[in-house]
């Protein structure tokens, strides 16, 4: 595989994870409610979010609220959204400065530099998986925490939403992505120019020549 195709790979890679960062981002399923103590038939379960909460009834019909004060959130809340935001706006800024920098574009012309700016659109995609990894492991840790607390009630626990699975999808795939277009940069970087440029001197006449003997060789040929 060239590593044209390889860094068009990444790319694809790297926007797919994006796109589902900023799905994961919205959806409203980072919690859900915990079915325990043998009960089959529940009249409603509840999903938690960074942005809503929403309850589903039995019958289908789903109530979604949209949190009131930023300020009354609990920590995990507050710093997913913080996270969230700013994994958003450096996956747009990676896929700005990749594009302008691939070589299936025109933007930059082809050089050391060209290969640089893609370098670093691969690197920022990797720095916004980094980022969309976070919130999913945070919720997951504090989810798995309370669950055996035998402190917490049993209907206060919760258990992990299809949100969090999606949210380490999304982040492998911005990591994969970052690191294929990274090393198809590095890989495809043109050697470096030398410093000096080489100077050609004409040839020395040799002083046991003499200007008659060479007027003689060029007459005869």
């Amino acid at each position: 595989m060239g590593w044209a195709a390889l860094e068009l790979l990444g790319l694809a890679l790297s926007v797919l994870g994006w796109a589902g960062a900023l799905l994961v981002a919205a959806l409203p399923m980072w919690r859900v409610s915990a079915f325990l103590e043998h009960n089959i038939v529940v009249a409603q379960s509840t999903w938690e979010g960074l942005w809503m909460d929403c309850v589903v009834q039995s019958t289908g019909q789903m109530q979604c609220k949209v949190h009131d004060s930023v300020l009354a959130l609990r920590p995990e809340v507050q710093a997913g959204r913080t996270l969230t935001v700013l994994a958003a706006l450096l996956g747009l800024a990676a896929l700005l400065v990749t594009v302008a920098g691939a070589r299936c574009t025109t933007c930059l012309k082809a050089g050391r530099v060209k290969a640089r700016v893609a370098g670093g659109g691969g690197a920022l995609f990797a720095a916004c998986g980094l980022l969309v990894l976070v919130p999913p492991s945070w919720f997951a840790h504090l989810i798995i925490r309370n669950f055996y607390d035998p402190a917490v009630q049993a209907s206060q626990k919760r258990e992990m939403g299809a949100a969090l699975y999606l949210g380490w999808a999304a982040a492998a795939l911005l990591l994969l992505g970052g690191s294929l277009i990274l090393a198809a940069a590095l890989r495809s970087n043109p050697p470096q120019a030398p410093a000096f440029p080489v100077k050609y001197a004409a040839p020395r006449r040799s002083p046991s020549a003499s200007p008659t003997a060479e007027y003689d060789k060029k007459n005869y040929v």
